[in-house]
């Protein structure tokens, strides 16, 4: 069984890209995460891709949560894993990668097998969200080198 990771050495970001203007979910789950114990970190709404990986590079983070609501997430989702890998940032390996907000189930399929760890759509259990995390954080290098 893999060692838990201790949820204060983890640092989430939660990135709100393109014209969504609606944020109240991404802060929710923000909020639920750092009483949780994560270490969290919002964009902010109206994030280019560009915007959201250099806050990955900057902000030395974990997990990469992205909020989307728009309809644009067959565009910019798979932009943000482009320049992650670009940047020689392995998704799922590196940093895990996770969504959430209106995403159709077949899109959200699609998503995963790009990269995306995991779609949390309307109405998922906060707890659940965290449960995910908790699970796959671990798998991550930086932290399967740790231990």
């Amino acid at each position: 069984m893999r060692k838990m990771v201790e949820r204060s050495k983890v640092r989430v970001l939660v990135a709100k890209p393109g014209l969504d203007g609606h944020d109240r979910g991404a802060k929710v789950v923000a909020r639920a995460l750092r009483d949780a114990g994560y270490e969290v970190i919002y964009t902010g709404i109206r994030q280019t891709p560009e915007q959201i990986v250099e806050a990955v590079i900057e902000e030395d983070v974990d997990v990469l949560g992205i909020s989307i609501l728009s309809g644009a997430h067959m565009v910019l989702i798979p932009k943000i894993l482009k320049l992650l890998e670009e940047k020689g940032i392995k998704v799922n390996e590196d940093v895990l990668v996770v969504a959430g907000g209106i995403i159709p189930p077949d899109d959200a399929e699609e998503l995963k097998k790009m990269g995306v760890a995991e779609v949390f759509g309307p109405g998922t259990p906060l707890r659940e969200i965290i449960e995910f995390i908790d699970k796959n954080v671990g798998k991550l290098k930086k932290f399967r080198e740790s231990s």
